[in-house]
Parts: C-alpha cells; structure tokens; sequence
C-alpha cells in the first residue's frame, strides 16, 4: 500500500511538471560534480597552454579557439640585400709561351704504346704574359689527358685541366677539351682573388703547338680588370715575341708579385 502511495505521489508530481524532490536533490549533486570537473579541466588546460606557449581566446559563441606557437622562435633579422654580380662581359688577352727552360710538356705514357693513345698524360707550365706582351703576369700548371690519337689532323684530342696564375690578382681555372690541331673553347670553372666567383669561358688559339698560345678570356660576374692585365692585344703570329723587358721580368714589366 506504501508503494502505491509513493508511485502514486510520483505520477502526480509528474504530471504536475514538477520533479520528485529526490531527483532535484540528485540534479544539484549533478550539477556541482560538472563545475568541478570543468573547473579542474579549465585549471589543466591553462596549465597546459601556458607551458606550451598557446594562447587561448574566447569566442563570441562561447567556444573556445587556441592558436598553437609550440617553439615560439624570435624571428631572425633579414639579411641585408646582397649586392648583384656584374653581368658586363670583360675581354682578357694572354699570351701563353713556352721558353724551353722549365722543361714542359713532360709526357708520360702510361698507355705503353709507341704512338700517343688513351690515358697518356702531359703536364705542362709555361709562362705567361699581357696580351699586348708587355708584361709578365705568371704562368699556366695543368694536365692534359690524351682521349684520342688522330693522325689524319697529325695531332691530338686531350681533356685538359689548367689554371691562369697572376701572382697577387688570383688565379682563373679552366676545364674542356684541348685540341693540338685546331682552336677550342674551355668552360671558366672557378678563380681566386679578383677573379673570385667569375664565370665564362675562354678560347684558345693554337699558333705554333705546344710553344705559342693565344687566349682570349671573356669573364662575367667580377669587378673591372686592373690596367696592368689589359692592354691592345697583339695580333697572333708565329712570330710574335715578349718585349725585352717583360722577357727579362724588369720590376716595370711585370705584375706585382707575378707568379714564376
């Protein structure tokens, strides 16, 4: 009969729109277990943004948004504009003469044939002047690597390997093919000094093989050439010969600390 009467109140506070006193008493129980939960979650949370560096802004709708700056770099100052290379391409002469005094070329057969083959090398250093051979400027080291015997030409195919030395201007290496029988063009690989970062190419004029060369340089990507290299070429011919002093390396005709 109790349990009628209890069922029975039940339905009427029920119906009555009204919640039986225990389930109210149940609700606020509810009710203030979810404020602790959220309060010790919003606790952790801000805990946890302000070790990670997140800020945490709250929208006009309520939700919460976090923008995430987990390494919170400084920004590194921007590096000052770098000064552009010169595009202008420069004109360089020389004259490469070999003396017979520094016993070069030295062949070296290491194909062990009787005519120059594949693998045969030949290094190599003579002497260099101005192109108006007023000055001696250094000299030319390399090596040449022997690709191809061609007896029709009477000569050979070498890939060659050198350098350009201008005491204390720098240096310019070159790199390509070398041909004994006719003119070529080598790629400009790299220098020193004032021809730090320089790129072009030269070409290389054979006039007697292997005693007169003639080389005309056109270089890009440095800054003016010092008068002391430049000068109104001489035309190439099997005859052409240093000045005397320049040959005699007198303080006047030469380069400061020329490479010997």
């Amino acid at each position: 009969m109790a349990s009628a009467n209890f069922l029975g109140a039940t339905s009427s506070l029920s119906h009555a729109g009204q919640r039986p006193p225990y389930l109210a008493d149940q609700g606020k129980g509810l009710s203030s277990l979810n404020l602790s939960i959220s309060s010790t979650l919003s606790r952790k949370l801000k805990l946890a943004t302000d070790c990670l560096g997140v800020s945490a802004t709250r929208g006009s709708s309520g939700g919460l948004s976090t923008r995430a700056f987990f390494f919170n770099k400084p920004k590194p100052n921007p590096s000052p504009p770098q000064t552009p290379k010169p595009s202008r391409v420069q004109e360089l002469c020389l004259y490469e003469i070999n003396e017979r005094d520094r016993g070069s070329p030295a062949y070296l057969r290491l194909s062990q044939k009787s005519v120059n083959s594949l693998g045969d090398l030949v290094p190599f250093s003579n002497k260099l002047y101005t192109g108006d051979l007023q000055r001696r400027v250094g000299i030319t080291a390399g090596i040449c690597i022997l690709i191809q015997h061609v007896p029709e030409k009477n000569g050979d195919r070498y890939e060659a390997i050198f350098s350009f030395y201008f005491g204390d201007y720098g240096h310019i290496t070159v790199q390509g093919g070398y041909l004994t029988y006719e003119d070529t063009e080598l790629a400009i690989t790299g220098g020193s000094g004032i021809f730090e970062g320089v790129q072009g190419y030269v070409k290389l004029h054979q006039i007697v093989f292997p005693f007169k060369i003639f080389y005309t340089f056109y270089l890009k990507g440095i800054g003016d050439l010092p008068e002391d290299l430049t000068g109104k070429p001489v035309p190439p011919s099997p005859t052409v010969e240093p000045s005397p002093a320049a040959k005699a390396c007198e303080p006047h005709a030469t380069i400061l600390n020329f490479t010997n």
